[in-house]
């Protein structure tokens, strides 16, 4: 199947944003995709802020966009846009680095007031980036996500039927994609 990048755009190490994608990945694992997680906040804040395109840890991450057949991008909605750290990373990204990548973003927030930001913050980066196909995204209320304290995440039931369907369409997408690619090969 196809290896996809799971970004997480979230400053905290404890952020329900982050624990979400990573329940997620498990889901695409069962489907038989390759899944390589990458915490943005792990990268130097130096090389983000810094703008250093050549600290190895941005050469890196660059490189696992390059090497992804498609990517979900989390993040924390603040101020109606994604984070800033996510931003960060996305500035250093070559101009066209999701070209021909299949690409799911999804947003976690306080608010029903920020559900658009996928569409009016994120979808039109990741656009400009090149993605080829941007499925459709999916913002999950923070009341409706719950870590237990052995970490272990819930999601509330309606919710948690809402994302399954989406990560199941991106699956999808991405197994046709594939299919299309490996005709034409």
């Amino acid at each position: 199947m196809a290896t996809v990048l799971s970004v997480s755009g979230s400053p905290s190490a404890t952020s329900r944003t982050a624990r979400l994608l990573r329940h997620l990945d498990a889901r695409l694992t069962a489907q038989g995709h390759e899944v390589i997680p990458l915490d943005v906040r792990t990268i130097p804040a130096e090389a983000l802020l810094g703008a250093d395109f050549g600290h190895p840890a941005i050469t890196e991450a660059s490189a696992l966009f390059d090497r992804a057949d498609a990517s979900v991008i989390g993040t924390p909605v603040y101020k109606a846009a994604y984070s800033g750290l996510l931003k960060s990373l996305l500035d250093l990204l070559p101009q066209y680095g999701l070209t021909g990548k299949t690409v799911l973003p999804l947003a976690t927030g306080g608010s029903t007031a920020h559900v658009l930001a996928i569409d009016y913050a994120l979808r039109p980066v990741l656009s400009s980036m090149g993605a080829a196909h941007i499925v459709q995204g999916w913002f999950t209320l923070d009341k409706d996500i719950t870590v237990g304290d052995d970490g272990t995440l819930t999601v509330a039931p309606g919710p948690a039927e809402a994302l399954a369907q989406v990560v199941d369409r991106f699956s999808e997408a991405l197994g046709s994609r594939t299919a299309l690619l490996a005709a034409a090969g």
